[in-house]
Order: structure tokens, then C-alpha cells, then sequence
């Protein structure tokens, strides 16, 4: 990789870090390509990114950045995962790592707020964005729907009442 590629390489992860709602850092103990190849397919699915980047190449992105604390982290073999929504990427991350033992959960960090291992996998058990906009609507929904069902319940009664009358009379 010429110097060029390398200035390249940092400013797209600079400006895509700066979107970010959440980075995870993950340690690659020997994943082999087609592993590799299936996280970033189930990354993907959820809206969230997985790079394998020279650690100084991160070292160097991260800087005026939010996520400038990870600098630490970066030692060894890592991968970033990254998302706009604050849970995909940890929740696509720590499920991964639990069916695969070639994935470490190293750390994070969701905005300026460093995370560790246990701070990555709570994030990961929360429910996503989607699943707290779907709550929150059926919330809205059910009195609606309760106020619906409480005003035709006597029109329905009064319905069944004239029904078995005519019935009664007719036989």
C-alpha cells in the first residue's frame, strides 16, 4: 500500500467514524475468509460495517473524533464494527462471538463513552431502534383499539338480543 492509498484509506474511515453511533472492537483470533465473509454479510443485514484496518491506520482516524479513547484498544489483530444505530453492530458482533471462538469482544464505544467487553455485551442485549419504534407505536395503538372495542360492545349485545328474539319468534 503506497502513501496515497494509505491517506485515502484514513479519511474514509475518519469521515465514516464521525457518522457512527457506536464502534465495537474485536480481536480476530485466525477467522478464516469465508468466517470473515459471513460476518460482514450479517453486518450488512442490519446496516452496520466490519473492517480489518492496520491498527496505525486506525490510530491515525480516530484522532478529533469521538471515539479517540479506542487508541488503546487497538493492539493485535482487531476489526472495527461499526453502525449508525447504537445496537446492530454489538448485537451482530456478540452473537457472532458466541457461536464463533475465533472472535474476541475486545471493547467499544458509543459516542465519547468508552465501553469494555461486559459494557459491549449489555449494549448488545438492549433492543434495537426498530424494535423500540415498534413498541412504542403498538403502545399508542392499544388505547385506540381498546376504546374501539369498549364502544361496539354494546352495539354488538343489543345485536345478539334482537337476533335470538327473532329467532324465538320465527320458531
Amino acid at each position: 500500500m503506497d502513501r496515497n492509498e494509505k491517506t485515502e484509506v484514513v479519511s474514509a474511515l475518519h469521515a465514516s467514524l464521525k457518522e457512527m453511533g457506536v464502534v465495537v472492537v474485536t480481536r480476530n483470533l485466525g477467522m478464516s475468509v469465508a468466517q470473515s465473509t459471513q460476518l460482514r454479510q450479517k453486518m450488512r443485514e442490519v446496516g452496520a460495517t466490519y473492517k480489518v484496518t492496520k491498527n496505525r491506520l486506525a490510530k491515525i482516524a480516530i484522532v478529533d473524533t469521538d471515539y479517540a479513547g479506542l487508541d488503546e484498544l487497538l493492539v493485535g489483530p482487531v476489526g472495527l464494527a461499526t453502525s449508525a444505530d447504537p445496537v446492530a453492530a454489538a448485537k451482530v458482533a456478540v452473537d457472532f462471538a458466541k457461536t464463533n471462538d475465533k472472535l474476541e469482544i475486545v471493547g467499544g464505544a458509543m459516542g465519547a463513552t468508552l465501553l469494555n467487553a461486559d459494557g459491549v455485551k449489555a449494549l448488545a442485549s438492549m433492543p434495537s431502534l426498530d424494535e423500540l419504534r415498534a413498541k412504542l407505536v403498538g403502545l399508542i395503538q392499544a388505547p385506540a383499539q381498546k376504546l374501539a372495542t369498549v364502544t361496539q360492545a354494546p352495539a354488538a349485545q343489543l345485536a345478539r338480543v334482537l337476533n335470538a328474539y327473532a329467532t324465538k319468534e320465527a320458531a
